[in-house]
């Protein structure tokens, strides 16, 4: 009876004791270079008596250091100070600058059995560093956990890495757009494209202009359905003030992300068109849109009114937003009221524009257009980017192309010296289904299909193309539009896990990809996205399992 009493509590004992877990640096996206230590078994052991430790007097990688020991707190509830006191035999985590690492997001991590170096040339590459440190931890209890002894080199592939948030056709609060932004961060993500004007809703406040916000954010109702022509007739809409912009812009900015606004135009600007009607060729009225899709209403070309609402906007506009490039649309802009607008026509006769084999003279209108609202931002010190319709006539080479029609648009433009992201709307459009027709139900979307398989082998850069046309390819971006996505969860649901398939395409080199690994290195992801609440598709997971 004795024994067996020994051999209860000592089980028992076994079984209170917290489990020591392992870490495992194949993440998502998976490094490109991982170098194991095999010699003995020693390993870092993560615990209280450790320390991340940073140079004092440098505040962003202060700021990193903190963003680590919050991390590690929520992951496994362990309270580990930044630049406290160290004691003989502590432990630590050291993050440090090394001009050495080439690359600006370029990182080394170095785990030894008491000190864990994680470098960048850049504060923006430890940073990077820290993401892949903190999604190679399991979700633990405060238990002890093994780091394994390993070098990682790692820098990413291309120098674009997107992902976009429509709030013009469903308005979205500045506390879920943080959210995104975080999501935005784990994935190794570098730019916030941020889709701000839509027919359905103009979603950015502009002092000189202040009936964009009061009568173009807001539409009476939505369309149920597809386009059914059936209202629910609640009254729908939202802006950001300046004030919340910059807000959002510094958010980004300290996980190293850089938001790019849209202003659309001269098409699906409906809104604006409501809010002041003489900007149109037909001086309406307008109503801001309850419907989906495209509309022959644009802004009127033959107007010089029109350009100095377009250029006082993107004044504000670049005001609050410090990046480099402002998007300016220019996708979907039919021509119908320019072809009857008197002002239009007499536009392209002042001009000369004339039609050729390959388009019309309203398409070189457009050409027009454009032309003007890039010099325009080129004299700010800033250059633009457009949809790849911009393509259809002249462009400055300096302008960047966003291809989502056709790939072969985008290796057009690449040869022809744009720089070009991909976003094919077969590919990484994430508004679409994640798993095939036989399988779709509720909610009602768009339609469409991409999943994560074929998300995952899209390739933006083929071989069959010019060096020089490769060295213009410059990354890849997700869009979520949000015709039918209506609240913050399935946003979540639509990108999640497909962006982490986009985003090891931006990241890791092609001959290190392989899905079926890929699949099972998303456990990690999955669980941190358990770990904050984040909604996923576990469906399109299992789909191509």
């Amino acid at each position: 009876m004795k024994k067996q009493l020994i051999v209860l509590l000592m089980f028992m004992g076994i079984m209170g004791a917290k489990a020591q877990m392992k870490a495992d640096f194949k993440v998502v996206p998976l490094p490109n270079r991982i170098v194991e230590n095999t010699k003995g078994s020693q390993a870092f052991p993560l615990g209280n008596v450790c320390t991340i430790v940073c140079p004092a007097d440098q505040p962003q990688m202060v700021r990193n250091a903190h963003f680590l020991a919050e991390y590690l707190k929520q992951q496994t509830e362990l309270t580990i100070p930044v630049n406290a006191k160290l004691h003989k035999g502590d432990r630590y985590i050291k993050l440090a600058l090394n001009k050495k690492i080439t690359a600006p997001e370029g990182y080394r991590i170095k785990v030894e059995p008491t000190l864990i170096t994680i470098e960048g040339s850049t504060p923006q590459g430890v940073f990077y560093g820290i993401q892949t440190l903190r999604k190679a931890l399991p979700i633990a209890d405060a238990g002890q956990i093994e780091i394994p002894l390993v070098t990682i080199d790692d820098a990413p592939r291309f120098k674009y890495r997107g992902m976009h948030l429509d709030v013009g056709r469903h308005f979205f609060s500045i506390d879920f757009v943080k959210r995104y932004i975080d999501i935005l961060a784990l994935h190794n993500v570098n730019t916030f494209h941020w889709h701000l004007t839509e027919d359905q809703g103009w979603r950015m406040e502009i002092k000189k202009y202040p009936r964009l916000t009061e009568i173009g954010a807001w539409r009476k109702g939505t369309v149920i359905g597809r386009n059914t022509g059936i209202y629910d007739h609640r009254r729908h809409g939202g802006f950001y003030t300046q004030e919340e912009c910059r807000e959002i812009v510094k958010y980004a900015q300290e996980r190293y992300i850089t938001v790019i606004p849209e202003i659309d135009m001269p098409g699906h600007m409906i809104a604006a068109l409501a809010a002041y009607p003489e900007l149109g060729c037909t001086g309406g009225p307008y109503e801001v849109e309850r419907m989906w899709g495209v509309f022959d209403d644009i802004l009127c070309a033959g107007k010089e009114e029109t350009f100095k609402f377009a250029t006082d906007v993107l004044d504000e506009v670049m005001q609050v937003f410090p990046s480099e490039y402002i998007h300016i649309g220019g996708d979907e802009a039919p021509r119908t009221r320019w072809k009857a607008c008197p002002k239009c026509q007499k536009r392209i006769a002042d001009e000369g524009l004339r039609a050729d084999g390959k388009h019309s003279a309203e398409d070189y209108l457009q050409s027009y257009f454009t032309k003007r609202i890039e010099q325009y931002v080129n004299s700010k010190g800033r250059k633009i980017i457009g949809w790849d319709e911009i393509l259809e006539g002249e462009i400055a080479p300096s302008a960047t192309i966003q291809s989502w029609r056709e790939v072969k648009d985008g290796l057009r433009a690449a040869e022809q010296g744009h720089d070009v992201f991909f976003s094919p709307n077969s590919t990484l459009y994430f508004d679409f289904y994640q798993y095939p027709e036989t399988n779709w139900s509720k909610p009602l979307l768009i339609g469409g299909c991409s999943t994560l398989e074929h998300v995952y082998a899209f390739e933006p850069c083929p071989e069959n193309i010019s060096e020089a046309a490769k060295n213009h390819i410059i990354g890849v971006q997700g869009n979520l539009w949000t015709e039918y996505i209506k609240d913050e969860e399935l946003a979540e649901y639509q990108v999640l896990p497909r962006m982490g398939a986009a985003m090891e395409t931006g990241w890791t080199q092609p001959e290190k990809k392989n899905y079926s690994d890929f699949k099972n290195r998303q456990h990690r992801l999955f669980d941190i996205y358990r770990l904050y609440g984040w909604k996923y598709c576990t469906e399109a997971w299992r789909e191509n399992k």
